[in-house]
């Protein structure tokens, strides 16, 4: 399973959707995935990858993590899963 995958399972898994139904142009409040749950599928992205997401959960727009569309928190995770690799 790639990075993008897993990613999409876990915020399927945190907004009690199926895989299908979470598109890389989802916004996470679309999905209904509220503060809570978007910390939640941040701590699990975390988990699955041993990686630190530097994430606020209390200012999102200065965490320099950008979570506003599945496919641009895919983006990040890959890029900090590169750095760890490097």
């Amino acid at each position: 399973m790639d990075v993008r995958e897993k990613v999409i399972e876990i915020i399927a898994q945190q907004a009690l959707l199926q895989v299908s139904d979470v598109t890389p142009d989802s916004r996470p409040e679309e999905l209904g995935l509220d503060s809570l749950g978007l910390v939640e599928a941040i701590f699990a992205i975390e988990e699955a990858f041993d990686i630190s997401v530097p994430f606020n959960a209390n200012d999102p727009a200065q965490s320099g993590f950008d979570i506003s569309t599945v496919g641009a928190i895919v983006a990040a995770v890959e890029g900090l899963v590169a750095q760890k690799a490097a």
